[in-house]
């Protein structure tokens, strides 16, 4: 055929995507409620947060609050609250002046053997070694240098102390 693969458009292995506008506007709304969970989660970190709870603020149910927020962000609403208070958990162990548990319930865990799994997960190592070695490390470091260097790694991802 002059001008194109072939006919019909799918034929070929083409993929052809119709969206509507009532249905792109609608993504957008979702979006937008995505990010407005995303950003309820950066300030209210430390408050008992649930996946129900949030999903009602976004007036969505919360099996489509999870999978849609998956999908916009890699991880679910759990586990984007759990590295936010990690992150937070990894300044305040790094300041020195505050144990493990006290750090665990300021971030807004009710169970330390929870937050130390998590904690060791994301970062590699227990927040008992990390607020040992890494106490004042970023001393002299401005907090957003500071925050994108030690910014926890999502999902199994970091190195195992053997790996090192």
């Amino acid at each position: 055929m002059p001008g194109g693969c072939c006919s019909p458009p799918r034929a070929c292995g083409t993929i052809v995507q119709v969206t509507s506008r009532p249905a792109a506007a609608q993504h957008l709304r979702d979006l937008a409620r995505l990010r407005r969970v995303r950003d309820r989660i950066d300030r209210e970190y430390a408050q008992p947060l649930d996946v129900e709870a949030l999903a009602r603020g976004a007036h969505m149910s919360a099996g489509h609050l999870s999978r849609e927020f998956r999908l916009a962000y890699g991880e679910s609403p759990y586990g984007y609250v759990m590295t936010r208070r990690i992150e937070r958990a990894m300044a305040l162990l790094r300041r020195g002046d505050l144990s493990v548990t006290e750090v665990c319930f300021a971030v807004g865990c009710s169970s330390l053997g929870t937050f130390s799994t998590r904690f060791t997960e994301l970062v590699g190592i227990p927040p008992s070694t990390y607020r040992h070695h890494e106490v004042r490390a970023t001393a002299g470091m401005p907090p957003c240098v500071a925050k994108q260097v030690t910014r926890p790694i999502r999902n199994r991802e970091a190195r195992s102390p053997s790996r090192t």
